[in-house]
């Protein structure tokens, strides 16, 4: 398995950041097996979209929730490291605290 769980939504709140405020976030980096996604499927309109990761942050987008961390932004980073056999991503990380 890839990752630790596939999800198709959101379970924590909204957390309100900007991409302007995902920046401010020092990157490090995730083993891939312990991410939940919040997207069961790649939609590629909004991979192309201009929020996406794709064409903005050069990292992942992380919250980390009730001791889970989900990958809100970069499930294709995600997968192309699991396709070049890579077990780590490197991921912004927003922690909410409950």
């Amino acid at each position: 398995m890839i990752f630790k769980r596939v999800g198709d939504e959101r379970p924590y709140p909204d957390h309100g950041l900007r991409q302007r405020d995902w920046a401010s976030l020092p990157p490090r980096q995730i083993r891939l097996d312990e991410l939940v996604t919040t997207k069961a499927t790649l939609d590629l309109s909004a991979l192309l979209d201009e929020d996406s990761t794709f064409f903005g942050d050069l990292f992942a987008h992380v919250i980390e929730w009730k001791g889970d961390l989900y990958l809100e932004d970069g499930l294709h980073r995600a997968l192309r490291a699991a396709l070049q056999q890579r077990h780590v991503l490197h991921a912004r990380v927003h922690v909410i605290e409950e």
